[in-house]
């Protein structure tokens, strides 16, 4: 089983057990980027969280996104991102950017 399909299959389990989940998935990079395009990142509304999107405080910003799709139903679109000139300043080699979708899950869409 690769990493992806183990967080789908957690999340899948989670909604099993009555959780509200949300899955986040990398659609888009450029540049430095900590994880690949189709990347996930799983999170329930009581804070369990499984995958990863990138890291740091990007990863809480979705986290936090996600915790809003899962109230208010609505999928996100998120953009970050940090240019070359501001990687230097604060120590990285590159800038980069990447897209995230955030979804409410549905117990048939995970299985």
């Amino acid at each position: 089983m690769s990493d992806q399909e183990d967080i789908l299959a957690t999340a899948a389990g989670w909604l099993a057990e009555g959780e509200t989940v949300a899955l986040a998935t990398v659609v888009e990079t450029w540049g430095s980027s900590p994880r690949p395009a189709g990347s996930n990142l799983a999170v329930t509304a009581s804070g369990r969280m499984a995958g990863s999107v990138s890291g740091g405080c990007i990863e809480g910003a979705v986290a936090e996104a996600a915790r809003k799709t899962m109230a208010e139903g609505t999928p996100q679109l998120l953009d970050f991102g940090i240019s070359d000139e501001r990687a230097w300043e604060v120590g990285l080699a590159c800038g980069g950017k990447l897209k995230v979708f955030v979804e409410k899950l549905e117990g048939e869409r995970v299985a």
